[in-house]
């Protein structure tokens, strides 16, 4: 990894670099891309790619119909209510 490249890659990204941010990030990519230079050594075919060391899965319940609160129930408790919605203060600084 050069500095050329990195102030290359800086400028396709638009991102704005003193010349010692292109410095640390040539030295700091350039030790990125040898470490996976190594583990790209060490992997088979014979090993499978994983994003986990343990299998996971996800715990998820039934989705069942139950019995619903009616809109009157649901807005009982409501402070302030507008034509069968809950009615709230603008938080934009004016009315919609």
């Amino acid at each position: 990894m050069t500095a050329d490249t990195v102030a290359h890659l800086a400028g396709l990204a638009r991102i704005a670099l003193t010349d010692s941010e292109v410095e640390g990030l040539t030295t700091e990519l350039d030790s990125i891309l040898t470490n996976i230079a190594k583990v790209s050594e060490v992997a088979t075919d014979d090993v499978p790619a994983t994003s986990h060391p343990i299998p996971l899965s996800n715990v998820t319940r039934v989705d069942e119909v139950a019995d619903v609160l009616t809109l009157d129930e649901a807005l009982s408790n409501a402070p302030a209510t507008a034509d069968g919605m809950f009615r709230v203060s603008s938080i934009l600084g004016e009315e919609q």
